[in-house]
């Protein structure tokens, strides 16, 4: 069998970052994390640093925004994934340029892990972030880097605690608000899952210059499918409260930095249905549990056992 390829981590220490290292080093990869000195010595970070270094990554100290370093942590590898965060999204553009320069990458992952954001009817301020993705799509393929963009919807840690509800620390037990009509199907999946998926596609010819989509059946759960789920499993009924769009895009616009963020997000999934409303084909995408079914993927229905 041929050997694993080499991966280089860019935001390795971000929210969906420390899962697909994990996953990467538990699956054999020889896998390293581009790392700056500030995050080495951020208290917040070590737990995550030392995890990483249990696990027998290699840390090797560099910068987005110092090409040397980039270029140098992009030579001694065959694939490079970066996770990094919102506010460093545009800054790809550094990536794909030390990636050109150095040559020898086999594939490219920018940071995605959400929509797909070519198939969005986003309003601001989501419109602008996932215009950002677009933009990185678009600046890989002008360079003919080999890619895969990984859509993997929402991540079941940040929407499922609390069922979607902005602020709440649990899941509600009287009343749920939910955006629209609450019948577009939204997609989520467990971190760790996502992490699994995005490893398995590094080497496969399959996912080369494509999208890989996440869309495990056992996931896909309109808004009130998932207050009746959740309803079950707590044995009462909750008041629901619709939110019309009208009402939606107003509150948007009246709300602040993240909440209109998180917001709009929210309208695109669960007004507009843009993880599910189109059909994945052949010429763009793929999807990840029909190239590996033998992945034991954990359901919503198993995710919400532990809030109950």
């Amino acid at each position: 069998m041929a050997s694993k390829s080499k991966i280089l981590f860019i935001g390795g220490t971000g929210y969906i970052g420390k899962f697909i290292v994990e996953a990467s080093a538990k699956n054999g990869h020889p896998t390293y994390v581009l790392i700056r000195e500030s995050t080495l010595s951020n208290p917040a970070k070590a737990k995550i640093v030392d995890n990483f270094k249990s696990l027998g990554v290699t840390l090797v100290h560099g910068d987005v925004h110092d090409n040397e370093s980039l270029v140098k942590a992009i030579k001694e590898v065959d694939v490079v994934i970066s996770t990094v965060g919102h506010a460093l999204l545009g800054d790809q553009t550094k990536i794909i340029a030390a990636i050109k320069e150095a040559g020898n990458v086999k594939r490219f992952f920018p940071s995605e892990f959400g929509n797909d954001v070519d198939r969005v009817h986003a309003v601001e301020p989501a419109k602008t972030s996932f215009g950002i993705k677009a933009g990185i799509r678009r600046a890989i393929e002008a360079e003919g880097i080999p890619y895969t963009y990984v859509s993997s919807n929402f991540f079941s840690g940040y929407f499922l605690p609390n069922l979607s509800q902005p602020g709440a620390t649990a899941p509600p037990r009287e009343k749920v608000v939910i955006l629209g009509d609450g019948n577009a199907k939204a997609i989520f999946n467990k971190e760790e899952d996502i992490g699994t998926y995005t490893i398995r596609a590094v080497d496969d010819p399959r996912t080369l210059n494509k999208i890989l989509y996440l869309r495990p059946a056992g996931n896909i759960y309109s808004f009130n499918e998932l207050v009746s789920l959740w309803e079950k499993k707590i044995g009462k009924t909750l008041e629901r409260v619709y939110v019309p769009e009208e009402q939606v895009l107003k509150n948007i616009a009246e709300a602040s930095p993240p909440v209109n963020v998180i917001l709009a997000i929210g309208h695109s999934v669960f007004v507009e249905g843009d993880h599910t409303n189109f059909e994945i084909e052949e010429s763009f995408g793929v999807e990840a549990t029909q190239l590996y079914p033998d992945v034991k993927y954990t359901t919503v229905d198993e995710y919400l056992n532990q809030f109950a």
